[in-house]
């Protein structure tokens, strides 16, 4: 939603234009094609050994405070509120007697399960170092990575909110680690493998909120904001020092349209 809102915006500008693509001369044309990047995946860096990873997420911090980045959190807290007249009653719907409902969403908590992500980012680390497989290696690096930042994200707004869980278990609640974790590994998944290769994973991602919710253990609101910092953590992973979307009102007649642009570092 972050992103296709911009782009339908842009679309509508575009379809406004007086002078179109289609329109141009070829000359013209061929050259704004050959201006455009042809590949949007993270570039593979040299290396991907143990110092690449914290060198690599020490700039990840560094980069977390961006214009990108509040978008994405202020969309997420503003779908967040929206839906917070719901949390009383929400669960309540998921939640069934059926044994075999019960089931279907029981591996959710393991699935979304901090160890269990970073266990699945060090075999896909491990495989691309063994075997000599960089662009494997680099994207297991990026999984340990965007889970690093993840957890740097999460918990200090848990022990600041302190919000208490539907079940009463704790004070741990807002926002969700389990939807935040695998939203950040889909967000990884798809700058390196493209959206329909990581359909799956957004999928997955999917799946795990909702089991949170099914079992009592987070709000709708928990999750929604947790989706919004693990698409952070994953973001800032996977762009900063590459190709950036940069994100500015432009005034338009008859109101204001959103410009998005795309430049490398």
């Amino acid at each position: 939603m972050v992103v296709t809102i911009p782009v339908l915006l842009v679309g509508l500008m575009l379809a406004q234009a007086p002078i179109s693509a289609v329109d141009a001369p070829p000359s013209l044309q061929q050259q704004a094609d050959q201006s455009q990047p042809q590949d949007k995946k993270p570039p593979t860096p040299p290396h991907t050994g143990v110092h690449a990873l914290f060198a690599g997420f020490k700039e990840d911090v560094r980069h977390l405070p961006s214009k990108e980045n509040l978008y994405i959190a202020a969309v997420g807290g503003a779908l967040a509120l929206a839906v917070h007249p719901a949390d009383a009653t929400f669960n309540a719907r998921l939640q069934s007697h059926s044994d075999f409902v019960t089931d279907v969403y029981a591996p959710g908590k393991y699935l979304g399960g901090t160890a269990e992500q970073v266990a699945l980012s060090i075999g896909t680390y491990a495989f691309g170092r063994i075997f000599d497989k960089p662009k494997v290696s680099h994207l297991g690096m990026d999984l340990l990575r965007a889970q690093m930042v993840t957890e740097l994200l999460v918990e200090p707004i848990k022990f600041a909110t302190h919000r208490e869980r539907p079940d009463g278990s704790d004070h741990q609640s807002f926002p969700s680690g389990h939807a935040a974790i695998t939203f950040a590994a889909a967000t990884v998944i798809e700058r390196h493998l493209g959206w329909k290769n990581a359909a799956l994973a957004y999928a997955i991602a999917s799946y795990v909120a909702a089991s949170r919710l099914h079992d009592n253990v987070h709000y709708l609101s928990d999750v929604v904001f947790g989706a919004a910092v693990g698409t952070i953590a994953g973001r800032t992973v996977t762009e900063h020092g590459r190709d950036m979307w940069s994100f500015s009102p432009t005034p338009v007649q008859g109101g204001v349209a959103i410009m998005v642009t795309r430049a490398p570092h």
